[in-house]
């Protein structure tokens, strides 16, 4: 019964497996069939809608073509056109060239008749010249001559005449104008002014003093003069001793310090080291302090403490007599008054106008004229070149900058002002020899004097030989050279007079 069962479900399985495979392969044969229809379906679309691009992209290429033919047809006639008109504008040019040509050939011929009336005018002048020469005895060179002189004697005094009046009105108005500006500058600057001499006086309370001073064969006096450097005078001046010294700085230690030591009323060679070393701290204090107070009083800021410091000593500097600290305040508001009337730079011209001479600070230590000392002063503290150029401006004839020729005239108003400087006898005497030199040494010159003490030469001539017009430039030469030739503070007049006399007896 066994065996029956096993063989029973042996077969069912064998028959299972088979129906299996004839049901999938039937269903896998159906899925081909319908993948296949599937694709043939899609093809017969794509080959429709192949036909249709086929179709759209004709109909394009036919509408393309004929816009194009359509272009091409425009093209034409545009240049058809242009061609017609090139045609036409050459047709033109021709002409006018050939109208051109008739012209330059008639201008040729009318050319050709001019210079043969030329000619015959020529000929006809030529004849007639000849004809005047022969009667009046004389070339035409000397008829020229003679002609020139006649009219150069008309109208000489109406020459002279003309360009004194030009000279006068031009001049009156710059000088009033000048005036003007100068005026209103001075009226808006006012700073107080001290004269001081080279030397430096100390009063005594009695003439006992002047021993006291000089100590045991002179030990104080010695030991003063050694450690300030300056050259004490004791002489027959009541009540009264001189410093003497080429540094006003130690001339200024050297009497603050004998103050102190005649207060003191203890003089001898150790309390005298200690009174010029208390002087020395005193004095460098009220340097700093007159260069701030300067600088403050000017408005300017930014300034090395150095720098500051040398300016300060400018308080203790005189130049024929005047301050140099206060000279250089003076010079640098005028300045700024200057440049605000003539629309310069402000700024420039205060500066330029407070440093210019800070090289008189140590010129007497340091080799040079001081407006190269000052110029190398202001670039060692980097102080821009408009500036710096200020220390050599005021000593240049011509100013590059219109700011260094205000500080220029800043400064001659200043330094020529009356009673601003002192000048010796000596020198005084010199430059008004100079003066007289300088005219003297003209043709023509018969003698010249210098007064208002030196601001005016007065030269007369001789009439002879110097005529109304050769006076005038006379004048401008002597001016010329004494600017070349001579310094001095201010402006020199030159007056030239030529006068005519006629003497004549009756008897």
């Amino acid at each position: 019964m066994e065996p029956t069962i096993f063989i029973i479900s042996v077969i069912a399985i064998i028959l299972g497996f088979g129906s299996g495979y004839l049901i999938r392969k039937y269903l896998a044969k159906r899925e081909v069939a319908g993948a296949e229809a599937k694709a043939e379906s899609l093809i017969t679309e794509a080959k429709n809608r192949q036909r249709e691009i086929l179709l759209q992209g004709k109909d394009k290429a036919i509408k393309i073509i004929d816009e194009a033919k359509k272009e091409e047809q425009q093209r034409r006639k545009d240049l058809s056109y242009l061609q017609q008109r090139m045609e036409k504008r050459e047709s033109i040019f021709d002409q006018k060239l050939l109208d051109l040509e008739n012209k330059q050939q008639k201008l040729l011929d009318r050319a050709k008749e001019i210079e043969e009336v030329k000619e015959k005018i020529n000929n006809i002048r030529a004849e007639q010249l000849e004809k005047l020469e022969k009667i009046a005895k004389m070339t035409k060179d000397e008829a020229s001559k003679v002609l020139l002189e006649h009219t150069e004697k008309i109208i000489k005094e109406d020459i002279l005449a003309r360009f004194k009046k030009i000279q006068a009105e031009g001049q009156e108005e710059l000088d009033k104008k000048a005036r003007d500006i100068l005026a209103l500058a001075i009226q808006r600057c006012s700073i107080s002014h001290a004269q001081e001499i080279t030397t430096a006086t100390v009063d005594l309370p009695s003439d006992e003093m002047k021993g006291r001073i000089i100590g045991r064969e002179g030990r104080n006096i010695r030991t003063i003069e050694q450690l300030t450097g300056v050259e004490i005078v004791v002489d027959d001046t009541p009540m009264a001793i001189t410093i003497s010294g080429f540094s006003p700085i130690r001339r200024q230690v050297a009497k603050r310090a004998l103050e102190a030591l005649i207060l003191d009323g203890r003089i001898h060679p150790t309390k005298i080291e200690e009174a010029i070393e208390t002087a020395k701290k005193e004095l460098a204090i009220e340097i700093k302090k007159s260069g701030e107070d300067a600088l403050y009083e000017m408005g300017i800021t930014g300034i090395d403490p150095k720098l500051m410091q040398i300016l300060g000593r400018l308080k203790f500097r005189t130049s024929y007599g005047h301050n140099v600290l206060l000279h250089s305040l003076e010079v640098a508001h005028l300045a700024g008054l200057l440049a605000e009337e003539l629309k310069a730079d402000v700024t420039v011209c205060k500066k330029g106008g407070l440093f210019h001479d800070i090289g008189k600070a140590v010129d007497h230590e340091v080799k040079g004229g001081h407006p190269e000392i000052g110029y190398d002063i202001m670039k060692k503290f980097n102080m821009p070149e408009e500036i710096a150029y200020m220390c050599i401006a005021h000593h240049e004839d011509a100013p590059k900058t219109i700011e260094g020729i205000i500080v220029k005239v800043a400064d001659a108003i200043s330094g020529a002002r009356p009673g601003a400087r002192k000048d010796t006898y000596e020198r005084y005497l010199q430059r008004l020899e100079e003066l007289e030199n300088v005219a003297n040494a003209f043709t023509g010159v018969q003698k010249s004097y210098a007064i208002q003490a030196g601001r005016e030469v007065r030269v007369f001539v001789i009439p002879e030989q110097i005529d109304d017009l050769e006076a005038t430039k006379l004048a401008q030469n002597i001016a010329h050279k004494i600017e070349e030739e001579l310094k001095y503070p201010g402006e020199i007049k030159v007056n030239v007079i030529r006068e005519m006399r006629v003497t004549e007896y009756a008897r």
